[in-house]
């Protein structure tokens, strides 16, 4: 078995409803736990729940400084009423604009915080809600916090696979696949025509199914894409790294709940933390694995954001460049745009 094998098979068992023990915790997701397994392994009716700091900012049961960020998880005390249905009901914040007050309920700092703040970031990774129960479970899968961190930091990028690939008026180009050793994406460089010894023009694309495969408006990621496929066929030769980053970290599910949020009023960066999670729960560590696995260490970026820039340098990539990356706004993305460019700060 694979060094890795310990996390992945976590997120296979919390994605099917079933324990996980991480650390001196055993979780079992809200999201996905049935009444069945609920009965099973608490027949008592008496687990507490564990929800990340911004949740619990939106339900009111914590105070801003002790949740300024996802890292300060929160333990809800079990009560007569907290049953599958109102756990699920204060995890997904879908059901925030349609009940009513919620009942009492005590909200406590998490005995052991770092297994807390790793098991949110499992459920990150996972693409589930950030909310478990706090159960008392024996199962086989289990692993330490250190596991999940391993998940997110520096990994070492290895080649899986590589083909060339014809792509319309773009120079020769070829398709490299890696795999995430931390939770078994798979993310790909496009490498197309050549660099000439000069550093590369790269496009760091986080994946959106919504925009990219679908020409979503609400989002700029699909024009995004084909303008830097334009651009790096235009100078000749560059990367873009399409990295398995979907909802700024949050995955498909999350990404949709989201939207949903939109629909009510919120902003992209509101709706994420209402979700639970930070603005942007992205990282650059792969991407950076992956310049260095295909010889690149120093680059020119096509991009907006600065935190993509921080993200390769923080990982040891030089970046001696920025090029612009702006796209034609339309009704539907406008506010997300200005949102990008406040709150994010997208640079200009």
């Amino acid at each position: 078995m694979s060094e890795t094998a310990p996390i992945e098979r976590a997120i296979t068992a919390l994605k099917a409803g079933r324990p996980v023990r991480l650390g001196a915790l055993a979780l079992l997701s809200v999201e996905t736990a049935s009444q069945a397994m609920l009965d099973l392994i608490d027949p008592q009716g008496s687990a507490p729940m564990l929800i990340s700091g911004p949740r619990a900012v939106a339900l009111g049961l914590a105070n801003e400084r002790e949740a300024a960020s996802p890292d300060h998880p929160v333990e809800v005390r079990h009560c007569d009423w907290l049953d599958r249905d109102a756990a699920r009901a204060l995890a997904d914040p879908a059901r925030d604009f349609d009940r009513g007050p919620i009942g009492p309920l005590q909200a406590i700092p998490v005995e052991s915080e770092s297994c807390a703040r790793a098991a949110l970031t499992l459920a990150r990774l996972a693409g589930l809600l950030p909310a478990f129960w706090l159960v008392e479970a024996e199962t086989d899968i289990a692993l330490e916090p250190a596991d999940v961190l391993a998940a997110t930091v520096a990994p070492v990028a290895t080649i899986v696979a590589r083909a060339r690939i014809p792509l319309d008026d773009l120079p020769p180009s070829q398709m490299v696949a890696f795999r995430d050793p931390g939770s078994g994406e798979e993310h790909v460089a496009l490498v197309i025509g050549a660099f000439g010894g000069k550093p590369p023009l790269i496009r760091l694309h986080s994946e959106c199914l919504t925009g990219d495969v679908f020409g979503s408006l609400k989002c700029d990621c699909g024009p995004q894409l084909k303008e830097a496929l334009r651009l790096l066929g235009k100078e000749g030769g560059g990367v873009l790294l399409y990295l398995r980053q979907e909802g700024r970290g949050i995955g498909l599910a999350n990404k949709l709940r989201a939207y949903a949020l939109q629909d009510r009023g919120l902003d992209t960066v509101d709706a994420n933390r209402r979700l639970g999670f930070a603005d942007d729960e992205r990282n650059y560590a792969m991407a950076a694995a992956i310049l260095r696995a295909l010889g690149i260490d120093r680059v020119r970026v096509l991009t907006n954001n600065p935190n993509k820039i921080a993200g390769l340098e923080h990982e040891g990539i030089e970046v001696v460049g920025r090029v612009a990356h702006h796209m034609p706004t339309n009704p539907h993305n406008a506010d997300y745009l200005a949102t990008k460019r406040k709150k994010s700060g997208h640079l200009d």
